[in-house]
């Protein structure tokens, strides 16, 4: 039989194409299979489409603005007005989208679970900014963030370049109400001193925002780190030689002995990886983690309170055959199993 669909031909097996006795028209309800984004009606449970086609969500996951009932809300930030180097990470979300393709229908390896078939989780789409009054974007993602957060979800947030990371932390501390852990990974520590209140620095988020008292050093730990600063502003640093010399159980016991059980939030800067492993990025730096690395470690978070995550600076135009997208598409995957884990486990 003969199956149009859409925009392409399925011919069976041995069928002349010359064959039009025996051709059907794809149904309406057959249709929706590779739509499933738009038309599903729960959040729950795999979406197995093609990796090709179809309407591109995180995941496959149910695309809404709806955010009720949702435990994690997926959304993208597509600014990078703050780099300092390369531009390009404002399609960061879509890339990692597009890369999240090709891993969304088949159970995430290790894990041998369905994350989604117990965590209710929708792609909301991306934050809308305006580009031509810069200074109205920090309060935008706040406000954005409130949005989502005031609904009881949590995020999981695509950049954009890292900037985003201090406004998103002012929506969680205000949310959480204390000072948070951080868990950064990072070719760079972020805390170039910047005291201007309108600057949009890429490169001074947690200067300010430990200034600001949104999250506590003395709790807080940078993995990954291999660039000089002069004042790491008390954050535990695990530098990219340190995890070189250790295995990965020790980074994560390490993480875990400074951070507890407090509330954390979880940034990744994709130029953690070395640029072998994610040479799309702004500011990319020889030595750092690789893949294997960063998601083994990742993978021994169960026991963190993890209430925020973002994944920022992938910037797909120097990107080569989606490697950096993909690494960022896998971290994202892992951070879903690990909540859907902890929430089995409660």
């Amino acid at each position: 039989m003969l199956v149009i669909v859409d925009n392409g031909w399925l011919l069976k097996s041995g069928m002349s194409i010359f064959d039009k006795k025996d051709i059907e028209i794809m149904t309406n309800d057959d249709r929706t299979k590779t739509n499933g984004v738009i038309v599903r009606e729960s959040p729950y449970g795999m979406q197995r489409e093609p990796t090709f086609s179809g309407i591109l969500s995180f995941m496959r996951r149910k695309y809404s603005k709806d955010i009720d009932g949702a435990e994690l809300v997926v959304s993208g930030i597509p600014f990078d007005l703050a780099v300092t180097y390369r531009s390009g990470a404002r399609f960061g979300p879509q890339a990692i989208r597009l890369a999240s393709a090709e891993i969304a229908s088949t159970t995430p390896y290790p894990w041998g679970f369905d994350p989604f078939e117990n965590l209710a989780v929708i792609d909301f789409g991306d934050c809308f900014l305006d580009v031509h009054n810069p200074l109205t974007i920090p309060q935008a993602i706040i406000e954005h963030a409130r949005h989502i957060l005031a609904s009881g979800a949590r995020m999981l947030t695509f950049g954009g370049d890292h900037y985003i990371t201090y406004p998103l932390l002012k929506a969680h501390a205000e949310k959480f109400g204390e000072p948070l852990a951080l868990i950064h990974f990072d070719a760079h520590s972020d805390t170039w001193p910047d005291d201007s209140p309108d600057s949009l620095n890429h490169g001074s988020m947690f200067y300010k925002a430990i200034k600001d008292g949104l999250i506590d050093p003395k709790h807080s730990v940078q993995i990954g780190i291999r660039t000089w600063n002069d004042d790491f502003m008390g954050m535990h640093i695990l530098d990219a030689a340190w995890v070189h010399r250790h295995d990965t159980d020790a980074v994560v016991a390490e993480v875990e002995r400074i951070v507890g059980n407090r509330p954390a939030y979880f940034t990744f800067d994709i130029d953690c990886l070395d640029p072998a492993f994610a040479p799309g990025t702004g500011t990319p730096v020889c030595g750092g983690l690789s893949t294997a690395q960063a998601l083994s470690i990742i993978r021994g978070f169960s026991m963190l309170n993890l209430i925020g995550m973002d994944i920022v600076e992938v910037a797909p135009a120097y990107d080569h055959s989606q490697i950096t997208a993909l690494a960022a598409a896998h971290i994202a995957c892992d951070l879903i199993c690990l909540l859907a884990k902890r929430k089995a486990e409660k």
